[in-house]
């Protein structure tokens, strides 16, 4: 597949091939694509959302009005549920949501989310990411060069000093290493830059 690549200042770009870059026929991995990203959404969930039920919140036990002649409703101990700070019913208990994706799954939905991306001209690649002093302006003119406008995830396979710090006061860029990239960061976003070395090691990952 072609793929536009531009220059470390990004004035310029030439398209270059890729031999090894994931091909598709079809929808063939669209609905692996899913179940892993949901997996990976499960798997970010802490499921420690808990409430007492009525066997422990603090309160007695003992009936609060007698049965009949209060003019009102029948109660029981002051912990049941239709009272005030009473216990909750079928309410959240910790659980674990984490779901299992094997190897093979994650490398197929990383290529399937690169194809797309690539397809739609979301994924651009840059020689290096590098400025010359940590100055968010000097990054900044270099990323509105290939892509002015939305959220832009950018891709590298490890961040020099000046970089992390122009970088981070980018509201709009998200900076990744190559390394730790999966299926769900690529869905997430319609605006992907990667430096050359940090393409390579992701296809290496994903073809391996």
């Amino acid at each position: 597949m072609k793929l536009k690549v531009y220059t470390a200042d990004g004035t310029n770009f030439a398209e270059k091939e890729y031999d090894t870059f994931p091909q598709f026929e079809g929808t063939k991995g669209v609905a692996l694509l899913k179940q892993t990203v949901i997996a990976y959404q499960a798997n970010k969930r802490q499921g420690t959302s808990k409430t007492k039920d009525y066997g422990e919140v603090a309160g007695s036990g003992k009936k609060i009005l007698r049965q009949k002649g209060s003019g009102g409703a029948r109660h029981g101990a002051k912990r049941a549920p239709q009272l005030y700070k009473g216990g909750v019913v079928f309410g959240p208990r910790p659980r674990d949501w984490s779901k299992t994706i094997t190897v093979s799954a994650r490398k197929l939905a990383l290529k399937r989310a690169l194809y797309d991306l690539a397809l739609d001209g979301g994924l651009s690649v840059i020689e290096r990411i590098e400025v010359a002093q940590p100055k968010t302006k000097q990054l900044n003119t270099i990323i509105e060069r290939i892509t002015p406008k939305g959220k832009v995830l950018l891709v590298d396979t490890a961040w020099a000093d000046n970089s992390a710090l122009a970088v981070r006061n980018i509201a709009r860029v998200t900076p990744l290493e190559a390394a730790t990239l999966n299926a769900l960061d690529l869905v997430r976003h319609q605006q992907v830059i990667i430096s050359e070395q940090g393409l390579q090691q992701i296809l290496a990952r994903a073809n391996a």
